[in-house]
């Protein structure tokens, strides 16, 4: 099992395709929780995600219900990402088949996404300022996982001329 990431209910195509490509670039598994904001397509990701799109692990949930079921399943522990949360990403002891969770732009995740969730945390941020871009936030995360965790895979260095 590898590191995944999880998109509860997205809403904002772009944002999603940027978070395509970064599991694409990096190795990580990618979820979709549905119902999202917009038609789920190659076609609306195509712009933000380019030709990456054919080379990320996508798995899509037809609901929070289905996504829960399957994780419990997989035995898969669930890390939301939140600003409500109180513990830091940069305190949290990540292992490498969890799974990153991300909620809606415009709404984050309801009470019941919170309560089950293992673990809960946030990305400091300067004081009365809402909240990152969830592609940002998913990149920062996955960074700091995948960096605790030994799971960067580095290509070797272009043959010098």
């Amino acid at each position: 099992m590898a590191l995944s990431i999880a998109l509860y209910e997205p809403d904002i195509p772009p944002n999603t395709g940027t978070v395509l490509r970064l599991c694409a670039c990096l190795g990580i598994e990618a979820h979709i929780i549905e119902p999202a904001g917009f038609a789920i397509s190659d076609r609306a990701f195509r712009r933000a995600g380019l030709d990456y799109l054919d080379a990320v692990t996508l798995t899509r949930h037809a609901s929070w219900r289905d996504f829960a079921a399957w994780r419990v399943a997989a035995g898969r522990r669930l890390v939301l990402f939140t600003t409500a949360a109180r513990l830091s990403y940069l305190d949290y002891r990540f292992a490498a088949d969890e799974i990153l969770l991300f909620g809606r732009e415009t709404a984050g995740v309801p009470q019941q996404v919170h309560a089950a969730a293992d673990a809960r945390l946030v990305i400091p941020m300067q004081p009365g300022l809402r909240s990152l871009n969830v592609a940002l936030a998913a990149a920062i995360a996955a960074g700091e996982a995948l960096r605790q965790t030994g799971g960067f895979v580095l290509a070797p260095p272009p043959a010098s001329r």
